[in-house]
């Protein structure tokens, strides 16, 4: 049985509930029953929850964090308590549907730590019972100072498989068995010509049924109805600096685009 699974990720949005749509029309995702009206939408494609929050203020907007849903967080504690005393947590209140408790690595990067059966955790999860869409998140990746110290640090905690890397690749990948958390260095030379984006989160990857359908739908998609339209990457010269970096980034995707508030996302197929 696996310890961890990377079965959560959370964006922030002024336009939440519209940006739900985009996943859903593009992606095949489904909104939770659960979703409540005047709070966050939650969609999701089987295996991973991707909650969709409004901004408020003082939040920066975009991709924001991911969590991990452990079989016992108490060991998750433990070890970073014994591996890692410098990493604080802290218990969340009962309206976060997938936190029971948010954390971060020693870079700083912030997740969520929850279990299937913790008291104040709702259970959005239960609709995500493994009915797979034919379009789903394979893949996510964030960028950080010291990628290598991090893969260790949820390689020791969480027990995620590190896994193999192509001759002259920085980045590290570690997978639950289904999804890829790929951690890539930040260094600020790489936004050369371009507008610097901070550490953090960086972009979503979906695997899909076929590349060219997928394409085709999001061209369709767009078509009807444009403020589903996902946003241009690599329009001007700072874009398409943007743009340059995004696909030597990250060698999984073979398409890539932003969604319609700005989120980038690259798809790939078999």
């Amino acid at each position: 049985m696996l310890f961890a699974k990377l079965n959560h990720l959370a964006i922030v949005s002024e336009n939440y509930a519209q940006l739900s749509k985009f996943y859903e029309a593009m992606f095949g995702m489904k909104t939770s029953s659960k979703t409540r009206p005047a709070r966050a939408v939650t969609v999701g494609d089987g295996y991973v929850g991707l909650n969709i929050n409004p901004r408020r203020a003082g939040r920066h907007a975009g991709f924001d964090h991911f969590g991990i849903q452990v079989e016992d967080t108490e060991t998750a504690f433990e070890r970073l308590r014994k591996n890692y005393p410098m990493v604080k947590w802290l218990k969340r209140p009962s309206n976060r549907p997938f936190a029971g408790v948010t954390t971060h690595d020693p870079d700083g990067n912030v997740f969520d730590i929850s279990q299937k059966d913790m008291s104040n955790r709702r259970d959005v999860y239960v609709e995500n019972d493994g009915a797979m869409n034919m379009r789903y998140i394979d893949h996510f990746t964030m960028r950080t100072l010291h990628p290598e110290a991090m893969a260790e640090f949820y390689a020791t905690v969480f027990e995620l498989s590190l896994g193999n890397r192509r001759e002259g690749d920085e980045n590290y990948y570690l997978s639950d068995g289904h999804v890829t958390l790929v951690i890539m260095p930040w260094d600020i030379t790489h936004y050369a010509g371009t507008g610097i984006i901070l550490s953090g989160m960086d972009h979503i990857g979906f695997k899909v049924e076929n590349l060219d359908a997928c394409k085709e739908d999001i061209e369709r998609i767009a078509a009807d109805n444009p403020r589903l339209a996902p946003a241009p990457v690599g329009t001007g010269p700072e874009g398409a600096a943007l743009a340059d970096l995004f696909e030597r980034s990250c060698p999984i995707g073979s398409h890539r685009l932003a969604d319609c508030d700005g989120i980038l996302i690259d798809i790939h197929a078999d």
